[in-house]
């Protein structure tokens, strides 16, 4: 026995559960040699079995290693004769002869003893081993002399066996019987009346044996005698019955006993030999006997199991014709040479993994042919069960050995191994092999790129252990995420369903659940990150200075700018992240490029030595942005740059440039309207003026006319002026001034003042004006507010004439410089 089927033993306990009361017992009663199909008995109804119950559980009849003679009809609940039963042939003489079988049912495991018993019928006559005898008998044999004739044989048993003898004529023998111990009798003619050889010297006799049955049958066996002449004295054996032993399996070639014999006549009449009649036992086939010495000895093996004893018939003959006869009574001893052997009933040979302990997975028959010691074992039925739980995970399979032996010395043993197949239930959830699960990609990626797999297992087994993948509602950014990525149901392999943008969505979470195909069905979920790998997908892009084509941007540096002087600042972003968002700027091209020079990290555009009178008004650069990528990308940007100390020195050489004629077109467009606009404006105001002067004249001749003198509210006109005369500014100027934003110079145009008188407040902050004074301040202010706005209308339009002509995309601005 292997190490690994004693450690399953000690999972699964072994209880034998002895079932030698059955759950019931019935007996019939047949006669031998009945047709096959014939009834025996009704089975259901004697033992009060439902004709389903034998359907469902199988009903089935066991006889071992016996021949079945009887077969079970479930649909009938009967048992009928299956094969010809001839009782001779199964029992021989041995009495009562009966058939013993059991009826097996299972779900749950009953076990029903039947007992037949077959009655003998006449089928047999009484038969002869020979069908002639001779004898040679001396004629001065005395009267009483007896000669053994062979007996004859009746299968049959009771009335219907061997039950007598006739002999014919009965003028010299009659005949004489001697019981024996094994219950049969002896057969013996004895001479009755003296022969005369001179008279007769050959007899004819008829021998014939009876028994009776029904009708009665007969065997006949005729005897031949020969009349010897002048032998007086027959042999006479020493004993009459002689006792031995042999062990079974003994050796052939071993001796039992010797019989001895005497003879009182001499000479060839003295000469003594002898032989072994026939016997029922057919002893004669298994032992023989020296004709001289009348040594025993055995010429073939016996088995204690077959037979337990065996009786010789020895007849002592000498030249004359005289015979004795003795008996040798051979009793086998059993030795211990047949082990137990262990009978499977019934078994199961798959169980689930859930069952309840005690659950019956067998039922075992143990029997032993040996007797005493040697065969002393726990007969009966016996039932294996589950004593602790299953668990198909941990043993998938048990491989049970039973061992019966017997007491002999040696001891004797025989096994069987019972295998049992632990079915699987859905007892276990798949699991990942992870926690969670982390995973990047590049973006740009192609749709359906594998991006990763998630891996579970289930510990239980074929469907129970298939395990399917479930990508699980989620949104990203509002967006299904079933829209971002998918996930194969068989394989766990995570696809991309859309190219990434990791300007977009730098990473995400969603949840994968895997289920597997049990019923119910069990599952787990994981988290799953994906991250977004930036590639260098996007070019830097400039913002300032902004580029277009249908405006000129110029940056003036005037000619005192000292080394290091800042033109301006080169701007740019990259949407990527990392190093492919660190730009680096280089300046390309330039008109000179011994005067600037771009900052490498900032593209701030600086000096690189003195502006002088020779240079260039026009400069021309053109930077590079690049950043850090593999491989990098770039974008150019073109910078016009003025060196003067004037606007118009400035204008007078940006005038060259080259236009778009589309684009002039719209300008031209744009102007057009913007001047009609301006001039609805213009109209629209001077009624407006013209209505608000009307309306104080009115008033002003109502006030007049009242004659009152009113207090004057301090006034403040909409130009600021410096009360006392000792502020800054001397005069109010109306100014205009047009510049680019970067512009380090500006024209200012100059107007005159537009009041020289400022109205004075006492401490208390009020004065009484007259009416004419007060009349006149009023128009000379409502004058001054309409030549005010006419002026600053005729600026406006003169700047947006004048910001065309030097092209330029910045707006106009006013700006004070004293």
């Amino acid at each position: 026995m292997s190490d690994r089927t004693m450690a399953r033993q000690v999972l699964l306990f072994i209880w034998f559960l002895s079932l030698s009361s059955a759950l019931g017992q019935v007996s019939y009663s047949i006669h031998e040699e009945m047709a096959k199909g014939s009834l025996v008995g009704n089975i259901a109804q004697d033992l009060g079995l439902d004709l389903k119950r034998l359907k469902s559980g199988k009903a089935r009849i066991y006889t071992g290693d016996s021949v079945e003679y009887i077969e079970l009809n479930k649909e009938r609940g009967v048992i009928l004769i299956k094969d010809r039963i001839d009782r001779e042939a199964l029992c021989g003489q041995t009495t009562p002869c009966a058939l013993h079988f059991q009826i097996i049912l299972e779900n749950p495991m009953q076990l029903y003893r039947v007992t037949v018993e077959v009655t003998d019928i006449n089928d047999n006559a009484p038969m002869f081993s020979k069908a002639e005898m001779r004898f040679e008998i001396n004629e001065l044999s005395s009267s009483g002399a007896r000669f053994i004739l062979d007996r004859a044989i009746d299968h049959d048993v009771g009335r219907n066996g061997l039950q007598s003898y006739s002999l014919e004529p009965t003028d010299n023998f009659v005949l004489k019987f001697q019981n024996l111990p094994d219950g049969n009798k002896a057969v013996e003619m004895v001479l009755q009346t003296p022969l005369d050889r001179e008279k007769k010297d050959h007899i004819s006799l008829l021998l014939t044996a009876f028994d009776e049955g029904e009708p009665q049958m007969s065997g006949t066996m005729k005897i031949h005698i020969t009349v010897l002449d002048a032998n007086d004295n027959a042999p006479v054996c020493l004993q009459s019955v002689y006792k031995t032993n042999i062990a079974e399996n003994s050796p052939k070639g071993t001796v039992l006993t010797t019989v001895s014999a005497s003879d009182a006549d001499q000479g060839a009449n003295g000469r003594i030999s002898f032989s072994i009649s026939s016997t029922a036992d057919k002893a004669a086939d298994i032992f023989e006997i020296d004709p001289e010495s009348g040594v025993v000895k055995l010429i073939v093996g016996v088995d204690y199991e077959t037979s337990k004893y065996y009786q010789i018939d020895v007849q002592a003959r000498d030249e004359g014709g005289h015979t004795d006869s003795c008996k040798i009574i051979v009793d086998v001893i059993d030795t211990n040479d047949n082990s137990p052997t262990i009978n499977i009933i019934s078994k199961s040979s798959q169980i689930s993994e859930d069952s309840k302990t005690g659950n019956v997975l067998a039922i075992l028959n143990i029997q032993d042919l040996d007797s005493n010691e040697s065969g002393k074992v726990n007969y009966g039925f016996y039932s294996l069960v589950t004593e602790g739980d299953l668990d198909r995970e941990r043993e998938s399979e048990y491989n049970i050995s039973v061992t019966c032996a017997d007491e002999g010395v040696p001891s004797l043993s025989s096994s069987v191994t019972l295998s049992l197949q632990i079915s699987d239930v859905n007892d276990n959830a798949p699991v990942f092999d992870k926690s969670s699960y982390e995973a990047s990609v590049q973006e740009n990626n192609t749709p359906g790129l594998s991006i990763f797999t998630v891996r579970a297992s289930d510990a239980d087994f074929n469907q129970n252990a298939r395990v399917s993948y479930i990508l699980e509602d989620s949104s990203v950014k509002g967006v299904p995420v079933s829209s971002l990525v998918s996930v194969s149901a068989d394989s766990g392999v995570i696809h991309a369903v859309r190219s990434f943008d990791y300007e977009q969505i730098k990473d995400f979470q969603f949840r994968i659940k895997v289920q597997d195909g049990g019923s119910p069905p069990l599952s787990s979920n994981v988290s799953v990150k994906i991250m977004i790998q930036d590639q260098n997908d996007n070019a830097p892009q400039v913002l300032y200075p902004v580029q277009s084509g249908a405006s000129v941007v110029a940056e003036i540096v005037p000619r005192s700018a000292d080394v290091g002087y800042l033109v301006t600042k080169v701007v740019a972003v990259d949407v990527d992240s990392g190093q492919n968002a660190w730009l680096s700027y280089k300046l390309q091209k330039a008109t000179d490029r011994a005067l600037f020079e771009v900052g490498l990290q900032n593209g701030e555009i600086r000096t690189v030595r003195q502006v002088t009178d020779k240079d260039a008004v026009k400069q021309r650069l053109t930077v590079v942005v690049e950043d850090n990528g593999q491989p990098s990308r770039s974008a150019t940007v073109n910078v016009n740059v003025a060196v003067a100390d004037s606007f118009p020195e400035v204008l007078s050489e940006f005038t060259d440039f080259p236009h778009d004629k589309d684009y002039n077109d719209n300008l031209t467009f744009y102007l057009v309207l913007a001047l009609a606009v301006v001039s609805f404006l213009f109209i629209v105001s001077i009624i407006a003026i013209l209505s608000v002067k009307c309306y104080r004249w009115r008033r002003e001749r109502m006030f007049y006319k009242s004659g009152a003198n009113l207090p004057v509210i301090p006034y403040y006109p909409p130009l600021y002026a410096d009360v006392g005369g000792t502020g800054t500014l001397q005069h109010v100027y109306n100014y205009e001034v047009c510049r680019t934003t970067d512009s380090r110079k500006s024209d200012l145009k100059y107007g005159k003042p537009c009041s020289e008188s400022i109205i004075s407040l006492d401490s208390s902050g009020t004065q009484t004006l007259t009416h004419a004074q007060r009349g006149k301040l009023i128009n000379k202010e409502f004058d001054d507010q309409v030549r005010i706005f006419i002026s600053s209308l005729c600026s406006s339009l003169q700047h947006f004439f004048y910001c065309k002509s030097i092209q330029t995309v910045h707006t106009c601005k006013g700006e004070t410089e004293l």
